[in-house]
């Protein structure tokens, strides 16, 4: 339920319903213009009506009646041909925020509804126009774009979950859990975010691409201690993930930000007594290099809240150097937000790093370690582009994001997203469900995509009075609650209500579909050989497309083959001549890669002073493109809950003896991967319909702001239906006029069937009755026909002597 203020409290206590509505479009306020307003909340289903609070999606619509002001009619103000002056307020589209106060007009105003115009109807010669809005899920129109990773088939891991993509599918939107990518879109002269990783359930990312996924048993992604909504919380000390970036930038002459929030407060054994102290402390952010040969480069990060500081290292595969700034700060326990700028940009062959650390305190005190440049050659690196980037972590860490382009440290503001780099945290997630071993093809609106995932995985997704997004899973209903957030009584706030049982509501034989991805790994896919060979001017870019179908996963940007060894997957050489035998350039070329309309874009930035070629030894254009696909299509199996255990099933035996086996299976989709989660949801199914459970519908309450979609209230009837019961609030619907007088109607689902069934004192009629049969004796036969002629003369079938019609 919203929380009011005790003026509210008090008016709604002593019966008062009085609503004084308060109506903005466009940040206008049209409250004085207000004829009458209806809004409606329920949640939509796949399953049977009484079992509709397992899953759906909410959106809810207000419906608003204008009248005119200052002499002017409502069509001359605001109909699609008024004047933008006065129209413009109510075009679609336009924002609209409405709520009210309840009893005394000093109560604080509870919101009621936050969304945008979706139609506006203005009827001439009246005085009315009439507006329908829709809430933020008309933010979620935009198409649904997913990625495609292969690292989950290739690792035999899962790579993602539902939940990851459903916030995901948010960011698209425009709706936050956790701070959005610094820099999404490409801009010639523009930094550009190449990798992105939220965390939110999954190692998926809209920025980059999962390349290391760590054992499972390793770690978990938990809500509780995120430093936002949901993070990857390590189960043992450093454990490992790694993405690909976008774009394969170029050490020396980038300027990249690594930064990572993380929780030094919270363990995944902190309920051990174990107080976070120790060796599992530390948190490293690693970005590697692709040198000549298998040699490879490292820039770390690594911070260690123990000991109280942070190193940044420049190193290869057997030396290193690193800067070390010490803080007494570090000891506090909490949100950090660490960072570091790693600047390679003095240098053409090679160049000794400048870096430097940032990082916000969980008091929100920021910390600024001076500037530092390498000078032993421990710390030099020579000419290599951005392979990957890792994270290495004892604690829980969210939104891992790096940046290339940078033009200088970020500043205050900038680092702690404040002022213009502000963002609304709107997005409440749940634990998350659906393990994915590949992300499913969409298509459709991101809103379209969120329902499908909702009712595929049995969770509600709704738009709060505030324009915050909830995602809650089945398990939210599974678990019948003992208290009521409201108590509602026919003596007082009840009206009327209408109680109704169907077997259909009933389903105790509950089928799972789901795709089997076991034993299914990766084999080499789809190959192209450029056909071209391609001029790359010195100190600017060149764009090539490439056919790649929309079904293909995701590649990462090529790598670049510097003569020692055949490079693996995709890749590319480069030239300084177009003459046989020309040596390979390193290190020279940016390579921003990204799908596009049923194309490959591969963007190369030369850097160099001097043309370049994409050619091979012998002449040939070097490009060559290969893609990843499962070795095999996934099984389809069912997972089935039902009567197992008769001794510890008393509903399920009472389900089958009264109402028979009822069956239901689920819509089979590509977002069930395993057995154990098909398993869980055909119980949940089973749990929810084993038996019939009541909907009260039609339940004309007093009005209350408070109350929300999925609140438990008590409903208390003794003057109809005579009942006493918890039920959860499926949907509300409620309509006013301007003098304030409100009409709210409820739909609630019973948390309870209430009592087994007895039949006692009564004796069920069998389900069949056939018609008797009559059947005459030898002796009745024998005296209709004497003799045998007599019976041969009556040309009659011995059936129909039998059954006595003639004897």
């Amino acid at each position: 339920m919203q929380r009011a203020d005790d003026a509210t409290a008090a008016a709604l206590a002593a019966g008062e319903r009085t609503n004084r509505h308060r109506t903005r479009l466009g940040g206008k306020d049209v409250s004085a213009q207000v004829q009458s307003w209806e809004l409606e909340r329920s949640y939509a289903t796949d399953l049977p009506a009484a079992m509709r609070a397992f899953s759906g999606s909410s959106a809810a619509q207000l419906q608003v009646e204008l009248s005119g002001t200052g002499g002017r009619t409502a069509p001359e103000l605001y109909s699609p041909w008024a004047g933008r002056l006065t129209g413009d307020a109510v075009r679609p589209g336009q924002s609209v925020v409405h709520g009210g106060t309840v009893g005394a007009a000093n109560a604080t105003a509870l919101p009621a509804f936050r969304g945008t115009v979706r139609s506006r109807s203005a009827a001439s010669g009246g005085d009315t126009v009439q507006i329908t809005a829709l809430d933020g899920a008309e933010r979620l129109r935009g198409p649904a774009v997913l990625p495609k990773p292969y690292s989950g088939f290739l690792y035999r891991r899962p790579v993602s979950t539902a939940t990851w993509c459903v916030s995901e599918l948010l960011r698209q939107g425009g709706l936050y859990a956790c701070p959005p990518a610094r820099y999404p879109d490409f801009a010639d002269g523009k930094p550009l975010t190449l990798v992105y990783a939220s965390l939110h359930g999954g190692f998926s990312t809209p920025y980059g691409q999962p390349e290391f996924l760590p054992d499972p048993a390793t770690f978990t992604f938990r809500r509780e201690g995120a430093p936002h909504e949901m993070a990857l919380v390590p189960k043992q000390p450093q454990v490992k993930a790694s993405w690909f970036p976008r774009s394969r930038v170029t050490v020396p002459g980038s300027r990249l930000f690594a930064e990572v929030w993380v929780n030094n407060a919270v363990r995944y054994d902190s309920t051990s007594g174990d107080d976070g102290i120790g060796n599992g402390d530390q948190v490293v952010v690693q970005l590697d290099l692709n040198r000549n040969g298998s040699n490879t480069g490292y820039l770390k990060l690594l911070v260690n809240f123990a000991e109280r500081w942070v190193r940044i290292a420049s190193a290869d595969s057997s030396n290193g150097w690193y800067f070390q700034w010490t803080w007494a700060s570090l000891g506090q326990r909490g949100v950090w937000h660490i960072g570091a700028l790693f600047d390679t940009t003095d240098g053409t062959s090679s160049v000794y790093p400048t870096v430097q650390p940032r990082l916000t305190a969980p008091d929100g005190t920021q910390l600024l370690g001076t500037a530092a440049t390498y000078s032993s050659s421990l710390g030099l690196q020579t000419s290599s582009e951005l392979g990957q980037v890792s994270l290495f972590t004892d604690l829980p860490a969210e939104c891992l994001q790096v940046t290339g382009g940078m033009p200088a440290m970020p500043s205050a503001a900038e680092f702690a997203h404040t002022g213009a780099w502000a963002w609304t945290k709107s997005v409440e997630l749940d634990d998350p469900i659906l393990p994915l071993y590949a992300l499913p093809r969409v298509s459709g609106s991101q809103w379209e995509v969120i329902s499908q995932i909702a009712k595929a995985s049995m969770s509600t997704a709704e738009i709060d009075e505030r324009g915050v997004f909830r995602w809650r899973n089945y398990t939210r209903f599974a678990t019948r609650p003992t208290t009521a957030d409201l108590t509602l009584t026919s003596v007082r706030e009840i009206a009327s209500l209408t109680a109704t049982e169907e077997i259909d509501a009933c389903r105790n034989y509950c089928t799972q579909p789901y795709k089997d991805w076991t034993g299914i790994t990766a084999v080499a896919g789809t190959t192209l050989q450029d056909d071209v060979i391609r001029v790359l001017p010195p100190r600017s870019t060149t764009t090539v497309k490439y056919l790649m179908a929309e079904d293909e996963y995701d590649i990462s940007p090529p790598g670049t083959d510097d003569d020692t060894g055949a490079t693996p997957g995709t890749n590319v050489r480069f030239a300084a001549s177009p003459a046989p035998g020309a040596a390979a350039v390193k290190g020279m070329v940016d390579m921003l890669v990204r799908r596009e309309d049923g194309y490959l874009v591969v963007r190369y930035t030369n850097r160099s002073s001097q043309t370049l070629y994409t050619i091979t030894t012998d002449r040939k254009p070097s490009f060559y493109l290969l893609t990843i696909k499962p070795s095999a299509d996934p099984v389809d199996r069912v997972s089935i809950a039902l009567l197992e255990d008769p001794a510890r099933d008393p509903s399920g035996v009472a389900s089958e003896k009264y109402y028979g086996r009822q069956e239901y299976t689920a819509e089979s989709t590509d977002w069930v991967q395993d057995a154990a989660t098909a398993a869980a949801l055909a119980r949940a199914m089973r749990t929810a319909g084993v038996l019939p459970v009541p909907v009260i519908g039609d339940v004309d309450v007093l009005y209350d702001p408070r109350i929300q979609l999925g609140d438990v209230v008590r409903v208390v009837d003794t003057a109809g239906a005579a009942l006493d019961t918890l039920a959860w609030v499926v949907g509300i619907r409620t309509a006013a006029t301007a003098e304030g007088g409100v009409q709210q109607t409820l739909t609630l689902r019973g948390v309870d069937p209430g009592a087994l069934p007895a039949d006692a004192g009564l004796v069920p009629d069998a389900p069949s009755d056939p018609a008797t049969t009559p059947s005459v004796t030898y002796a009745a036969v024998a005296a209709a026909y004497p003799k045998l002629s007599d019976l041969t003369a009556s040309r009659l079938a011995w059936g129909r002597i039998k059954e006595g019609a003639h004897a």
